[in-house]
């Protein structure tokens, strides 16, 4: 694969001058799984190589890119990989059903999930997830905003007696919706609204229904560690976690620095449209207003019990699984070296 190959290329290549240049440090090797394609908010983790964080911590991190947040984890969990970014909700689910799994969440990156239903206003789809009501909604089977369906009608209030859920695929979603043939779509928010904007959609023609906003309190994808690897090598983990604070804080900090980063490791993409989709990840996502006061990486574990007890509803958890058994804080660096800008 062509990204793949350029993203690993260009981290082993950055990595491997500083090894040249400081020949006496030793390094720990860290094998790396992103959870989708490089694209906009994957420049945490480009800056964070770019600007030298990883080779200050003595690490060697090798990424790949990833078929979607839920193979990431047991890409993780089987040792394929040392650590990865993937969803914590899906990680709920793995470990409720096999609890003695080897796999932990260690940093939150999306404090708010991009889980979405995103409509047209022409069609009669609104801010309010009661105008999806009489409508009919594309739902790529797979998508992991469709699998939130069930607790996001039971949070919001919605009354489905007259929806229709009509089965999509992906590379049709957007297609589908700038056509007509459905009112609104599940998917990530920043992808669906660039993928429309990208059939021709103007932005007041697009009405963005986040599920976090809307009742569905839900944490969305966080760094995920093997805790065999964890247990052998806690200063590397830490390290890492230091790393990519301050690369996603210059993500935040200069956006066009991140989304340039990021067409230098896929240059199929365009520059002005990636700066647009990392924009659109921190103001939704990454840099909300709860890790502004708080800093970027952990949660509040009694959020994190209560979004346990909504995904019973969409995904069935059977166990009385806990925010402690899926989130593991002690990788952290202090807060104040976490503050967003």
């Amino acid at each position: 694969m062509l990204n793949r190959r350029l993203f690993t290329v260009t981290a082993g290549a950055l990595v491997a001058g500083a090894a040249l240049a400081s020949p006496a440090l030793a390094q720990t090797d860290v094998r790396f799984t992103l959870d989708w394609r490089i694209e906009g908010p994957a420049a945490g983790f480009l800056l964070a190589e770019e600007n030298g964080y990883f080779e200050e911590e003595g690490l060697n991190v090798t990424f790949d890119v990833g078929a979607g947040s839920v193979e990431v984890i047991p890409r993780v969990a089987t040792g394929t990989y040392n650590m990865g970014f993937g969803d914590i909700n899906s990680l709920i689910k793995f470990l409720d059903e096999d609890p003695d799994q080897p796999v932990k969440a260690i940093m939150m990156i999306y404090e708010t999930p991009t889980f979405a239903v995103v409509g047209r206003r022409s069609l009669g789809v609104t801010d309010d997830p009661a105008s999806l009501e009489g409508k009919t909604l594309g739902a790529p089977p797979p998508d992991g905003a469709f699998a939130q369906w069930p607790a996001f009608v039971e949070a919001a209030g919605i009354d489905t007696s007259d929806i229709t859920i009509e089965s999509i695929g992906f590379p049709v979603r957007e297609p589908m919706l700038a056509q007509g043939d459905v009112d609104a779509v599940f998917g990530f928010a920043f992808s669906v609204i660039l993928n429309l904007k990208a059939q021709g959609i103007e932005d007041e023609d697009i009405a963005t229904i986040l599920m976090a906003e809307h009742g569905l309190d839900l944490y969305g994808n966080a760094i995920l560690v093997n805790t065999d690897f964890a247990e052998e090598n806690p200063e590397a983990v830490e390290g890492m976690l230091r790393a990519l604070a301050k690369g996603f804080a210059d993500a935040a900090a200069d956006v066009e620095a991140g989304a340039a980063a990021v067409v230098a490791a896929n240059d199929i993409l365009d520059l002005d449209i990636e700066i647009e989709r990392l924009q659109m990840a921190n103001d939704m996502n990454i840099n909300t207003a709860y890790v502004q006061e708080n800093g970027i990486g952990g949660v509040d574990m009694d959020r994190l019990d209560a979004s346990i007890a909504q995904l019973a509803t969409s995904i069935g958890i059977q166990s009385d699984i806990s925010a402690a058994d899926v989130f593991d804080d002690s990788y952290l660096p202090p807060m104040e070296d976490r503050m967003m800008p």
